[in-house]
């Protein structure tokens, strides 16, 4: 598998790409608790919080198909999660339908939630992949260790992105060994539906612990090696003016739109 997954686009030239790694987390965090407290009735601010991420992902040089491809994949995450919302809520009901034996209502107070989660976490989703994409990972990591975050979290997402390919790896070999074993020709995925649970709960089983004794050689090998748990990488972090300039920028163009919506 590919391992550049999340930072497919770091290696590019753009003035964002040269930001320090920390520059680029406290602007991200700053935009995202932008976004969640405006109120869902400011249209005009979420329209510029959009203009916003579209000007700074052409700055980045980014593949604007690519950054919507990947922004979308939260959508439906969240409309699983808020579609009934809008049958939930209290206020003006906007109308009803019959649904079997049941008589439900949409209200104008459970729309607008729905609203406000959605584009909320869309362009969330867009500041986090324009932070991934133009920061290599190990940098994004070092990042997170010097803004704060507790070094036992940044330890388990170097992990995590580390060997979540191996496991994926790990998975089709098995997969591909389970398929060479199947000979019937009437039977293309393993036979019936019992066999094919019996399957993968065994795959399940094996794969826990070969993940398990794996862990146990990593780790052994780490120590070993005098790892102390600290992220480390052949370039230091440096803020510049660069950082600062683009900090206070960033920070001005967050305040102009909550004073616009204010004023509209």
């Amino acid at each position: 598998m590919k391992h550049s997954f999340i930072d497919r686009y770091s290696d590019l030239d753009s003035p964002i790409h040269h930001l320090d790694p920390r520059t680029r987390i406290l602007t991200t965090l700053a935009f995202v608790l932008a976004v969640m407290v405006t109120p869902p009735t400011s249209w005009l601010a979420f329209t510029l919080y959009a203009s916003l991420m579209a000007g700074l992902v052409l700055l980045a040089k980014l593949p604007v198909r690519y950054v919507l491809k990947r922004s979308a994949v939260v959508l439906p995450f969240v409309l699983m999660v808020a579609v009934f919302v809008p049958f939930w809520g209290r206020g003006q009901v906007m109308g009803s339908y019959n649904v079997w034996l049941w008589r439900v209502s949409v209200t104008h107070d459970g729309l607008l939630v729905l609203w406000s989660v959605t584009v909320k976490s869309w362009l969330s989703a867009l500041a986090l992949i324009l932070l991934s994409s133009t920061t290599r990972f190990s940098e994004l990591l070092k990042g997170l260790e010097h803004v704060g975050v507790p070094r036992v979290m940044v330890m388990i997402l170097a992990f995590m992105y580390r060997y979540i390919f191996v496991l994926a790896d790990e998975v089709m070999r098995m997969q591909r060994a389970r398929d060479s074993r199947d000979v019937a020709p009437l039977r293309p995925y393993g036979g019936g539906w019992l066999w094919q649970i019996r399957t993968v709960g065994n795959m399940i089983g094996t794969l826990f612990i070969r993940s398990y004794e794996r862990a146990e050689r990593v780790y052994g090998a780490m120590v070993a090696r005098g790892f102390d748990g600290q992220v480390r990488t052949l370039n230091d972090l440096h803020f510049r003016r660069a950082d600062l300039g683009f900090g206070i920028v960033f920070s001005a163009a967050l305040l102009t739109i909550g004073l616009i919506t204010r004023i509209a």
